[in-house]
């Protein structure tokens, strides 16, 4: 397909110190050719690496290195967290504010305070508490508003709610509800505009559009341009203080479906506190039980330090990320329920084990030791490692055995074999990186397509999913298993999202050390277009991508659980967060801190 500049109207199908060496810096390899490179910078990234030969000659090899800092999260501070929100008076309190809630859901009657306290119980982070109630509740309200086209009430905040929570929940609410609020000529009417909640919940209702609800694009522009004005008037009359404009501001920054829910809660707990209206009984359960499962976060945190450090790979690999922390505040932001401690835990292990072997292809290994590195994983054998240098092997025989562990787990629990599934993905993944590799030591530079079909797997999304499908589904049925022989489109964009992210957050860094073209110098390199330009149709694609990931989530209920479907579209959430200001995994700048403390460290004040 066509890239067309600068926008297309599609996008394309396809606080510690650390002991670690510091290597040699030399100015003696040889260069990349690619031009906006400079020979400065690859020169500060090339290492020596010395090795002897059989008959005892010193062999030099030249390798790059990323200077990565050592992490700020030292094993010793990860063992001594310690919560007080333990033991069974707390569990007494928690168990005692459930069933207050649970009968004040019971309670309600009028469609319109059901869905708020839907809305509400969401953004507190306590709806995984009344699962069936919710969904009876949206179940109702679908049924008797919204099944075959029925018209909702003519109320814009109504409409705009239940619309959002339904196709949240993956029900295929027609854009068509929406036809009420058209005048004549086929346009929303200007009236809607007196009211504003109502314009920030069908703001809000409109990122879960899917291609062809031209009518929810139509609407995102008109609320998104009233909202900006109804700030631009409180800040001329200096009212910014109240709880409507704290939501419209915050709904601004970023809509509330591409927030990583658990971040969210966090935010939308003190929010809450602020309002007039709160309710006591809800706060203070939602405050409690954020204390108690970040408690339950902080021992799985603890269970993976330890396999972490066990397995001497932040050590022995003294080149690659030692991440453990970043790597594991990504699985609290995919699945933060306590059901899913181990699916969080397995979920930790394979994005260390990504992080280091991505660095062994992108930055150590030489272009000999990655095609035997890529060979070893296709035969998936440890015999298969006697080629390997004994770097690689520290690596396979850890990536063998932590994969065969989740398999294990698997045929134990549900008698599934799925060690072929895994390993699928992990051969497609160092075969993404190794084809990424000819290209850097060939200074080619791949077309806009060539790249991107390659990077949504080599970003390791279909590796991250395929095992959180594993292991957090039971029972795996033959259906989702038949989809899982191949990449299902679930997973295709959510990874589209996850690699277009990571390269709008990356991609100055990488190149600066000596990386292959990203998906903005691409798109620079084949149409001419500025930086500034590319990043905004990347930006673009992230949008159109979201379309398609809303799509398959509403289309995708028959073969595959709504909770792999939240799984897969908070990866993509999480993604953006992690990348928003930089790269928040590598660089643990200031603000993946924040979360790590808001998270996983410090709880919040109970009333």
């Amino acid at each position: 397909m066509a890239i067309h500049h600068p926008f297309a109207s599609s996008i394309p199908d396809c606080i510690t110190t650390s002991n670690r060496k510091q290597p040699f810096i030399s100015s003696s390899a040889p260069l990349s050719s690619l031009a906006w490179i400079s020979e400065t910078t690859l020169r500060s990234v090339r290492v020596m690496d010395s090795t002897r030969n059989s008959e005892g000659n010193n062999n030099t090899i030249t390798r790059r290195s990323a200077n990565y800092q050592p992490p700020v999260w030292q094993f010793d501070f990860v063992q001594s967290l310690k919560s007080d929100f333990v033991g069974e008076a707390y569990v007494k309190r928690a168990e005692k504010l459930k069933e207050e809630v649970r009968m004040m859901l019971e309670k309600l009657e009028d469609p319109l305070a059901q869905l708020e306290h839907v809305d509400v119980l969401q953004r507190l982070g306590l709806s995984y508490h009344f699962e069936d109630q919710v969904e009876s509740i949206l179940n109702s309200i679908y049924t008797k508003n919204f099944l075959d086209g029925a018209k909702g009430k003519n109320n814009l905040y109504y409409t705009a709610l239940a619309f959002r929570l339904l196709r949240q929940h993956g029900n295929s609410v027609p854009q068509e509800i929406f036809n009420d609020f058209k005048d004549e000529d086929g346009n929303l009417k200007a009236s809607m505009c007196e009211d504003t909640m109502g314009m920030l919940c069908l703001y809000e209702a409109s990122y879960h559009c899917i291609d062809a609800d031209s009518i929810l694009i139509e609407a995102r522009h008109l609320a998104t341009k009233h909202l900006q004005a109804y700030m631009d008037r409180q800040k001329q009359v200096q009212d910014q203080s109240s709880d409507l404009c704290t939501l419209v501001n915050h709904a601004l920054e970023l809509p509330l479906h591409w927030r990583v829910p658990r971040l969210e809660t966090r935010w939308f707990i003190d929010s809450y506190e602020s309002r007039r209206d709160y309710n006591l009984i809800l706060l203070d359960f939602a405050k409690l039980d954020f204390n108690m499962v970040q408690q339950l976060h902080q021992e799985d945190l603890k269970d993976v330090s330890g396999w972490w450090r066990n397995s001497c790979l932040g050590e022995k690999l003294w080149f690659a990320r030692d991440r453990l922390m970043e790597n594991f505040l990504w699985t609290v932001g995919v699945s933060f329920e306590p059901k899913y401690d181990y699916a969080r835990k397995m979920a930790t292990k394979v994005n260390a084990l990504i992080t280091v072997i991505d660095d062994i292809y992108d930055v150590y290994g030489t272009l000999d030791e990655l095609e035997l590195f890529t060979n070893a994983v296709e035969r998936w054998d440890v015999h298969a490692m006697e080629n390997l240098p004994d770097y690689m092997k520290i690596c396979f025989l850890a990536l063998h055995n932590s994969i065969n562990e989740m398999a294990y787990d698997v045929l134990k629990d549900q008698g599934l074999d799925i060690i072929k599934y895994l390993k699928k993905s992990w051969i497609d993944l160092c075969k993404c990186y190794l084809r990424e590799a000819k290209w850097y030591h060939s200074g080619y530079v791949p077309t806009f397509e060539e790249y991107i079909e390659n990077a949504w797997i080599s970003i390791s999304g279909p590796v991250i999913l395929f095992h959180a499908f594993f292991v957090s589904t039971n029972p795996i049925s033959k259906e989702a298993l038949q989809c899982m022989e191949e990449y299902p489109n679930l997973i295709r964009w959510s990874s589209m999202i996850l690699r277009l992210a990571d390269d709008l957050g990356t991609s100055s860094d990488e190149m600066k050390r000596g990386d292959i073209p990203k998906s903005i110098q691409c798109y620079m390199h084949q149409t001419g277009a500025s930086e500034d330009d590319a990043r905004e149709y990347v930006k673009h694609m992230i949008s159109e991508t979201w379309k398609r990931l809303n799509e398959e989530g509403l289309t995708a209920n028959s073969n595959f659980s709504k909770s792999f479907i939240r799984t897969t579209m908070n990866l993509a959430r999480m993604a953006q967060c992690m990348y928003e200001h930089g790269d928040g995994h590598t660089t643990q700048c200031q603000e993946t801190i924040n979360h790590v403390f808001s998270l996983l460290i410090r709880p919040i004040p109970l009333i």
